[in-house]
């Protein structure tokens, strides 16, 4: 895997993409959001994940997020990814599922020949970070991510998508706590 866009600054902000093995629309129910959304709140509080912006699309989420604490950003990252793969396969495997079958399949056979993956594989390898060192790519990449759920025809309004932080740019609060980024 090529480290093009791996997080090498500790102190960076960094725009963040994680996808779903096949661009599978696995978001689409709340069971999978509140997993995404609760463990995002355990990497703030007990991780040091510094929330800046996000986005939870149906099969990827974006963020802007740096380190504050004793683990770099990329542990966080390894860590996000492997407690939410687990939390994901087990409610596929015991909530209400109707495409469970086909999910374990999916999963399972994009793990099959990685001798590091256990039995499922739900996050495509890697993090795309790409570091914010001007004030004019922030705003571009911090406008993309509001925006991520206006393009898909989700919401008329970014501040209206309750699983992005467009709406703390609106002073409106969030589902998460976010540090506002002043580039306005």
């Amino acid at each position: 895997m090529s480290d093009q866009y791996t997080a090498r600054d500790p102190d960076g902000i960094y725009f963040l993409t994680f996808t779903i093995v096949d661009w599978v629309d696995i978001f689409t129910r709340q069971s999978y959001k509140g997993i995404i959304i609760d463990s995002l709140k355990y990497c703030q509080t007990t991780k040091g994940l510094k929330l800046f912006a996000f986005c939870l699309m149906t099969n990827h989420i974006h963020l802007i997020a740096s380190s504050s604490g004793n683990y770099q950003l990329f542990e966080i990252i390894r860590d996000f990814k492997k407690y939410t793969n687990r939390a994901i396969i087990k409610e596929i495997e015991y909530g209400n599922e109707s495409r469970k079958k086909w999910l374990l399949n999916k999963f399972e056979f994009a793990g099959r020949y990685l001798k590091r993956i256990e039995n499922y594989k739900v996050w495509q390898d890697g993090y795309h970070a790409v570091e914010l060192e001007s004030i004019h790519f922030t705003y571009q990449k911090l406008n993309y991510i509001h925006q991520n759920p206006v393009r898909a025809g989700i919401v008329s309004e970014p501040e209206h998508y309750i699983y992005s932080s467009a709406s703390n740019y609106t002073n409106m609060g969030g589902i998460l706590d976010v540090e506002l980024l002043d580039i306005y």
